[in-house]
């Protein structure tokens, strides 16, 4: 009983001692240390804060995954005043602290249709994670994308496809003009552009957005930063000019392109090489006033609607910030009759075509 007794006091004494080094440590833990900072200076955010056993909770124990990502995996949950959410749990050895602090410091500053809501999150030590409005129809990606099963189930006919490409501008005009402060995704892609049960597109992962100024038109940031094939020129050579507001504007008309041609911009598996990046391969059917001859085109109506965002995605790519529309313009276009729209340039292949890239970014 004595050496029984004395055990169970040291095991005690022993698990006591490691809890407190591991207080300790997750508060000096310089990754902890700013984002507690980062929570202070923002107190007045109107978001709820919940621990991660509620996380455990509303989310069944994490029993309904929707997706994995770069910066963590997302799962269904439910509130307790019955709304569906998507939890968004970070990475615990990849996560810095940038990807939490950029979505809170970014989301919580908009309010628009065509931006995904962010209802709360958690940071208790080194949980981290992000409660959001659910969106039933997922990403666009699931319903553009060839080899995506899904897209069998609901192909997007040429209007949805359309007011989808509206939706998005408008949400990038808002992030550009209509908040308090300019906000730059700098990931614009299918994967990040979420639907709801009536295929309205909003904008959601902002992990790797840029807070500036409304006066700011060039940006500075360290390195590079998006997924490939999605990364305007001069993000990642500032050869080809400054980073602004027309980053997201190359990202934007590289998505358009992909909603219209079904397909990666890049498809490395084509017989023939003419075929491999479609920006080039649509410029020389719409050069020339050839039909677009694209599965989905049904009508003239649509054929108009398709050839439309074809023009303003190929000017949205142009390889020199100075030549690209600004979001703003790009709307007037899109909401313009398609014979007054002028052919731009040919575009050049000038993204890279290697895996996503994370990149760090100057704090917010």
């Amino acid at each position: 009983m004595i050496l029984g007794l004395g055990l169970a006091v040291t095991v005690v004494l022993l698990l006591a001692t490691i809890k407190i080094f591991y207080t300790k440590w997750r508060k000096q833990n310089p990754t902890n240390q700013r984002i507690e900072v980062f929570l202070k200076r923002h107190r007045p955010l109107q978001l709820k804060r919940y621990g991660y056993s509620e996380i455990k909770k509303v989310t069944n124990s994490f029993g309904n995954k929707l997706g994995q990502g770069g910066f963590g995996s997302v799962y269904k949950g439910k509130l307790q005043d019955g709304r569906y959410v998507a939890v968004k749990i970070l990475n615990e050895l990849k996560d810095s602290g940038e990807e939490f602090i950029n979505e809170v410091a970014s989301i919580s500053r908009t309010s628009h249709i065509n931006i995904v809501t962010l209802l709360g999150f958690c940071f208790e030590g080194s949980k981290r994670a992000l409660i959001y409005e659910f969106m039933s129809n997922g990403s666009l990606e699931k319903f553009i994308f060839q080899e995506n099963a899904q897209v069998t189930d609901h192909q997007l006919d040429c209007q949805t496809m359309y007011d989808i490409a509206i939706g998005v501008a408008r949400g990038l005009e808002y992030l550009h003009k209509g908040c308090n402060t300019k906000i730059l995704h700098f990931d614009i892609k299918p994967h990040n552009i979420l639907l709801d049960e009536n295929f309205n597109p909003k904008i959601s992962d902002f992990g790797l957005a840029k807070i500036c100024t409304r006066k700011e038109s060039i940006i500075s940031i360290f390195g590079a930063r998006g997924t490939a094939g999605y990364i305007a020129p001069e993000v990642f050579s500032r050869n080809f000019g400054a980073v602004s507001h027309k980053s997201d504007v190359y990202s934007y008309g590289m998505m358009v392109l992909e909603i219209v041609g079904g397909r990666k911009n890049i498809k490395a598996e084509v017989d023939r090489s003419s075929e491999i990046y479609f920006p080039h391969w649509i410029y020389n059917r719409l050069e020339p006033n050839q039909e677009l001859g694209l599965e989905n085109i049904r009508s003239e109506s649509d054929e108009k609607m398709v050839r439309k965002m074809t023009i303003v995605g190929l000017w949205c790519i142009q390889t020199h910030p100075s030549t690209r529309p600004a979001i703003s313009e790009v709307l007037e276009m899109l909401e313009s009759k398609v014979e007054t729209l002028q052919i731009p340039p040919k575009p050049f292949l000038s993204s890279p075509s290697t895996s996503p890239v994370k990149l760090s970014c100057e704090t917010l």
